[in-house]
């Protein structure tokens, strides 16, 4: 994203001086040094730090960028005091609010801010408000400025505490380098060691500078954050949109109100006739069953308005109605590679998966098959209302209704069974609280407008080429 870009860029320019104005009435950032090592060497004196080893001088290859001439780079053990934490066995912490916070490690950083659900009466392990929390062991780099009197930290944790200087200066700091330092973690269990932090290089700049610094970028990466909220809302929208797109497309086609109406288009009623008739040669040559009849349509059912030379019916009006089944697993002589046999993880909107294990020709006989131009639904639990097209013969098991649509053009009853409007009426009908599942009888009773044969017809090259413009955007 733009923002995270520009927050890094931003970051940078400030550790080198390039955001702020440098002003010749700045003190001398020697002063400032010699005023911290004075400070430690009384803290040592009053035996309130231990004497920490004396650090390496800085070399030329090491320096990783220029800095203004008043600053100076120094190592970070210079200027800071550094505590380790130490972990807790449980009995000496609680989550009543007893005692002092006690902080365990990544999961009470969030944002930069600190999330506190444990309590202790046994902290050794001090961090005081305004130290930096730095995660050093597992998830490295979450990283807070403490705003408590007094936490306990464990051992995933150090406490960076600044002896003289603007603690936020430092904090931004080390979040500009917390990349850097996270590739110094790497390993089974990534961590960083004290050692690492001590000898880190940092560029000082004067006390005011440092001052000047942290109020830029407050304002600076308070406006950057606007700009990445922005972002976040874009990329949800840019998302979501195509999807939002064809479901507005699917529900304009089914309304009749994506293609023109034809004065020339044959009556609806002929071709609902031509369907019953055909049904009924089908059951006389017993080659399909004989349904129960199906209710009447109500005004009270209709869910909006659709052209006057199309009609409402009813799902299994129009076509032949199944549910599946699967055959003993128990016998192998079912199992095979002669006909695919479809569950609902092979459906989804890109089409149907058909390498997966199917039955044999013997297989066949206990399955439920279904053509070509069968339209398969999942009909059961959470992905209640997936649909698509086979293309070939399959067998299917018992989560998933087919229809094989009579003298309509199946594509044109998929996207109307792929519209919100469908999927929603599907999922409202549907029985049972922890795993939803809608029978077939009901399924057959769910009303889709139906339209001429020509005007199924182009709806549905009107929409195969909007929606494959769809597909375009979402890449």
């Amino acid at each position: 994203m733009l923002a995270d870009k520009l927050r890094k860029s931003v970051l940078q320019s400030a550790i080198q001086g390039k955001l702020t104005e440098q002003l010749a009435t700045d003190d001398k950032v020697e002063d400032l040094l010699q005023a911290i090592k004075e400070e430690k060497e009384l803290l040592i004196k009053e035996k309130k730090i231990k004497k920490q080893k004396p650090l390496s001088k800085i070399t030329e290859d090491e320096i990783p960028f220029a800095i203004l001439e008043n600053w100076k780079w120094v190592r970070l053990g210079e200027v800071i005091e550094l505590i380790s934490g130490r972990d807790l066995v449980k009995d000496k912490y609680n989550n009543n609010c007893e005692g002092i916070p006690y902080i365990t490690g990544a999961s009470n950083f969030n944002n930069n801010n600190l999330i506190i659900d444990r309590w202790t009466n046994e902290a050794t392990s001090i961090a005081i408000k305004n130290d930096i929390l730095l995660t050093c062991k597992g998830t490295i780099g979450e990283i807070a400025v403490l705003k408590e009197n007094k936490v306990h930290i464990a051992r995933q944790i150090m406490s960076i505490r600044l002896l003289q200087g603007n603690i936020e200066y430092i904090k931004w700091y080390i979040i500009s380098q917390i990349d850097k330092l996270k590739s110094m973690g790497k390993s089974i269990i990534p961590g960083i060691s004290r050692e690492m932090i001590l000898n880190y290089l940092i560029p000082l700049p004067p006390l005011a500078e440092q001052k000047r610094i942290v109020e830029k970028l407050d304002n600076v990466l308070a406006n950057i954050e606007k700009l990445k909220s922005s972002e976040e809302k874009l990329s949800i929208l840019q998302k979501n949109f195509p999807d939002k797109l064809k479901k507005s497309i699917l529900q304009s086609a089914i309304q009749g109100k994506l293609t023109e109406q034809l004065a020339t288009d044959d009556n609806v009623e002929d071709l609902l006739q031509a369907i019953k008739e055909e049904k009924e040669r089908l059951i006389k040559e017993k080659k399909i069953k004989k349904q129960k009849p199906l209710p009447e349509i109500t005004e009270d059912e209709i869910p909006f308005a659709i052209p006057e030379n199309w009609k409402w019916v009813r799902l299994g009006e129009i076509g032949i109605t199944q549910t599946g089944n699967t055959p003993s697993r128990l016998h192998s002589e079912y199992i095979g590679n002669d006909i695919p046999f479809i569950t609902p993880k092979d459906i989804s909107d890109k089409g149907i998966i058909y390498n997966n294990q199917g039955l044999s020709e013997l297989g066949k006989t206990v399955a439920r098959i279904c053509n070509k131009d069968t339209i398969l639904q999942v009909c059961i639990g959470g992905s209640i209302g997936k649909t698509n097209i086979v293309n070939r013969e399959v067998a299917f098991n018992q989560q998933i209704n087919s229809i094989y649509p009579i003298f309509c053009i199946s594509r044109y009853v998929f996207m109307v069974m792929q519209s919100a409007y469908f999927i929603i009426k599907m999922r409202n009908k549907a029985g049972g609280t922890a795993t939803p599942i809608i029978n077939r009888g009901i399924w057959d009773t769910i009303l889709i407008p139906l339209p001429s044969l020509a005007e199924q017809k182009r709806i549905v090259e009107k929409l195969d080429k909007l929606l494959a413009d769809i597909e375009e955007l979402k890449i």
